[in-house]
């Protein structure tokens, strides 16, 4: 199973369409995971069109993705758990956060993002993924997002680009 992983897309505001190279990720996702901040319903729209979507809210989504979404998402694929939450509020760091937000159920992975840094890494046993900003690097070298594989185990990869 293959699943693309985005967040904070800020578009139309930082972006006007997808980048080619996250278009031909899609051709073949079998689900794509949005962390929130899409900023607008059209995105959701969009993403729609190359397969099924799932996602959370971030803290400048507007009404209309509010309403199709949740805070956080529990989703369960192939035996695994997967929490999503965006990862905004106050005090602590964004990673922090989205561990709070899971401190009641088991999951082996949190996807998160808020912070538009791409991030990768163990909490014990949880995988912890931020894809990092497909269209708002501010100050990193590159762009990404993120693939999920799916099979006997959770494996994650960034995807960087110009």
């Amino acid at each position: 199973m293959k699943v693309i992983v985005v967040s904070d897309t800020h578009m139309p505001k930082k972006g006007k369409k997808f980048p080619n190279r996250f278009i031909s990720e899609l051709a073949n996702a079998d689900l794509i995971i949005h962390a929130g901040d899409w900023q607008t319903i059209e995105v959701y729209e969009e993403l729609s069109r190359y397969g099924k979507v799932a996602g959370v809210y971030g803290n400048v989504d507007n009404q209309d993705i509010i309403v199709v979404t949740e805070e956080k998402k529990l989703i369960e694929l192939e035996g695994f758990t997967i929490g999503v939450v965006h990862g905004h509020g106050e005090k602590k760091t964004t990673e922090k956060r989205a561990l709070d937000a899971f401190t009641e159920e088991e999951v082996d992975c949190i996807i998160f993002g808020h912070s538009h840094i791409p991030l990768l890494r163990y909490f014990k046993k949880t995988l912890l993924f931020n894809p990092g900003s497909l269209t708002d690097k501010r100050k990193l070298p590159y762009f990404s997002f993120g693939i999920l594989y799916i099979e006997k185990d959770i494996r994650a990869e960034h995807v960087f680009f110009q």
